[in-house]
């Protein structure tokens, strides 16, 4: 509902990320925290500026597939947010390095995800990816692994600060918000690009990249508007000269 109504009122794609607004009914109101709403059907509602479920970061269908089955994964959440959202996917991991964080043993009742993970970060081989996925993963953990809100992992309070790889630094899921806008241009690239793949039926090479470098700038006049977005495609000549093997 949220991506049909940026393509239906040729709304900014950027919205994803910020969104003021969201779709609910009374169960998934529920789920969010969120009063006075009745009735199985989804409506339109409005957000505060200080609310978590403005933009994509802050729906329920996100963080539950970017959790695993019994807890949160700021590995997964911060690997599809970089993959996915600001087209910069971390390496994978070598081959060999154990990847469990403990489920299933006495220190997974007794640690948090994050103090886990730290434990897990010791090992230097693990270290160089996992400080570029963990702050991003990190500033969603007051969302649970379903995207309810929470203040507490177990008995110890959320701890969601980080610093990203530049630098900046985040404490929850606003301040990601506010990095992810601030590189608002990636995130439009990594949009454009997904949409040439949709759009060509094939894989986005080297040799394409002036073509979307010029889409985006192109797009950026009209606010990074869907149509724009789709106007650069169709009337690029990669669109338009493709060959039929």
């Amino acid at each position: 509902l949220l991506f049909g109504t940026i393509v239906r009122e040729d709304r900014s794609i950027v919205e994803l990320i910020d969104a003021d607004y969201t779709f609910v009914n009374d169960r998934l109101a529920e789920h969010y925290g969120m009063k006075n709403v009745r009735g199985s059907h989804f409506r339109k509602v409005a957000l505060e500026p200080s609310s978590p479920r403005r933009g994509i970061l802050g729906q329920g269908s996100m963080l539950t597939v970017t959790s695993v089955a019994t807890r949160t994964s700021p590995v997964m959440r911060g690997k599809w947010i970089l993959e996915n959202l600001m087209g910069a996917p971390p390496p994978e991991p070598p081959p060999g390095v154990e990847t469990n964080l403990g489920e299933g043993e006495p220190i997974a009742k007794t640690t948090t995800v994050r103090q886990r993970l730290e434990m897990h970060r010791a090992n230097a081989v693990c270290a160089s990816c996992h400080k570029i996925m963990d702050p991003v993963g990190f500033a969603l953990e007051n969302f649970d692994l379903i995207g309810a809100w929470r203040e507490t992992d177990g008995p110890a309070p959320i701890d969601s600060a980080g610093q990203l790889a530049d630098g900046t630094a985040v404490n929850g899921p606003a301040d990601l918000r506010e990095a992810l806008l601030a590189r608002s241009q990636m995130f439009v690239t990594t949009a454009a690009e997904k949409l040439l793949v949709y759009a060509l039926g094939r894989p986005v090479h080297y040799y394409d990249m002036p073509t979307v470098r010029a889409i985006v700038k192109d797009a950026e006049r009209n606010e990074y508007r869907f149509s724009s977005l789709v106007l650069g495609i169709v009337e690029s000549d990669a669109f338009q000269k493709r060959v039929v093997r």
